[in-house]
């Protein structure tokens, strides 16, 4: 444990940095495990059925996909457990790529996360909008149209109580890690009710055979959709391409590594960031398959909203015992997400990369000051933009979160020869085999969605938002570019 301090200390810059040691191996599974499932397997079973032509191909594509992003979480936790401190992945590359490809990385992750706060509000108000109030006692949530934004209405009072859940989460993370730990904590019990609550309905009313074919084409599922796969393999691959769009997220947990409790286990802690994405792996698959058999699916995948809808059908206790868990689930990813956007943006601070009141610690909460601020007028403005605003930004979130996954496998591989003798209470299970199997994974992504004809490929209005947001990264690069020089000889002399 002292080899680790020590790292530590010198990494960043020496001594106490005001930050709270107060997060368990617990909270950051869940920090993790929050930050990935969101409100998707309630919202978008059915698409991910009716996309892969069948319940089982897409449980193929689920499985596949958490056991392909396992090398990448792998790598994360070597790095955290070996340099462990706040945006760690800034120091990662740094460390081997040097200070603008670190800058650039940390840039794209930022990118990643951050933009997904505002849209979490969102799902919250669509959610409140569409659902809630059509139950006889809620009409009211309609009754005030307050603006139409690119197609979509903005109705007051869903702001309101989605401007509610944000405020929550802003208080909770302005009083600490630790503070906001216990929301997700919380969250990850809500998320495991709904999905044993899932599996029950299916135990009682529903029976495998709904789930058969194996794989067979639909052509009139809810609004127009059908099933452009014509085989399993297909149907397979058509879903595999978008799965780490549903697993990002575990990238969160080292970004608060700085905050961990003093008597952390670090060997242990490695392995966290896998055991959050195979957890959340089995969430999905055990979702998918309930949801699957409650009814033919052929006849699930027509309804709007299906998880809900035949759940309505059902029970209406069941109904809005899933509705109300599923209006909570965007708390998780808006929490963790919260988190580690403001520590990234900390990291940036620290090393000079954003103005250096961004490094500002606040001494009674152990909390990034400045950047909680940013964070906050950011998820605060969500709520307004309606629900159509943010949808571009999904496909570039996961462009910048899988581009910095990358970056953190080839910092592993590359870190193992420049610094041989760190410290590394937990390495890559398959060493250095493992972490290629992580560099490789996460080119293989990057290629998906960036060569065209892929079915994940960004399209134009994605290519500007993303070009756009790289001039803007190479502009704050070089209004601090003259600051390097100095940075680079103090980081130098710590070591």
């Amino acid at each position: 444990m002292s080899e680790i301090a020590s790292t530590h200390d010198q990494t960043t810059g020496g001594g106490g940095t005001g930050m709270k040691k107060e997060l368990t191996l617990f909270n950051f599974f869940t920090i993790g495990f929050g930050a990935i499932i969101g409100t998707g397997w309630v919202l978008l079973v059915g698409d991910w059925m009716i996309l892969g032509g069948g319940p089982i191909p897409a449980m193929i594509a689920f499985a596949i996909g958490a056991l392909f992003l396992v090398p990448i979480g792998m790598c994360f936790g070597e790095l955290t457990a070996a340099i462990p401190i706040s945006g760690g992945i800034i120091e990662y590359v740094d460390r081997t790529y040097g200070r603008k490809m670190g800058f650039f990385t940390g840039w794209m992750l930022l990118l990643g996360n951050a933009p997904l706060c505002p849209w979490e509000a969102i799902a919250i108000s669509t959610l409140l909008t569409d659902r809630w109030s059509q139950l006889p006692a809620l009409t009211w949530l309609r009754s005030v149209r307050l603006y139409s934004i690119l197609g979509a209405d903005v109705y007051l009072w869903p702001t309101v109580i989605a401007l509610c859940f944000a405020v929550l989460v802003i208080y909770l993370n302005f009083h600490g890690a630790g503070a906001a730990a216990k929301l997700s904590g919380f969250l990850t019990k809500a998320l495991l009710a709904g999905m044993v609550l899932a599996m029950v309905i299916s135990f009682m009313t529903g029976s495998p055979s709904n789930a058969l074919p194996v794989f067979s084409q639909v052509t009139d599922a809810a609004g127009g959709s059908s099933t452009d796969a014509t085989s399993l393999l297909g149907g397979v691959v058509a879903v595999l391409v978008m799965t780490p769009f549903f697993y990002a997220g575990f990238d969160t947990i080292p970004q608060q590594a700085e905050e961990a409790s003093a008597n952390l286990d670090w060997k242990k802690f490695g392995l966290i960031p896998a055991i959050a994405l195979l957890a959340s792996g089995i969430f999905y698959l055990v979702c998918i398959y309930s949801f699957g058999t409650i009814v033919d699916w052929h006849e699930f995948v027509t309804l709007s909203v299906p998880a809900l809808a035949v759940l309505e059908r059902i029970n209406i206790f069941f109904y809005l015992a899933m509705l109300t868990i599923g209006t909570l689930g965007p708390l998780g990813p808006m929490n963790s997400f919260f988190g580690a956007s403001s520590r990234l943006m900390l990291a940036m601070g620290r090393k000079e990369m954003l103005p250096p009141s961004f490094a500002e610690i606040d001494p009674r909460s152990g909390a990034p000051r400045k950047a909680n601020i940013v964070m906050a007028v950011l998820t605060l403005v969500g709520p307004f933009l309606g629900r159509n605003m943010l949808v571009p930004l999904t496909n570039v979130a996961s462009l910048g979160f899988i581009f910095a996954c990358t970056m953190a496998g080839f910092a592993c591989f590359k870190l193992r020869k420049t610094e041989p003798n760190l410290p590394r209470p937990y390495k890559v299970n398959g060493g250095m085999a493992g972490i290629v199997c992580a560099m490789v994974a996460g080119i293989i992504v990057i290629a998906l969605m960036v060569v065209p004809f892929s079915p994940a490929a960004l399209n134009g209005v994605e290519w500007v938002i993303t070009i756009a947001w790289i001039a803007v990264g190479a502009g704050v690069l070089l209004a601090y570019g003259n600051k390097h020089a100095d940075a680079d000889k103090r980081e130098a002399a710590a070591r």
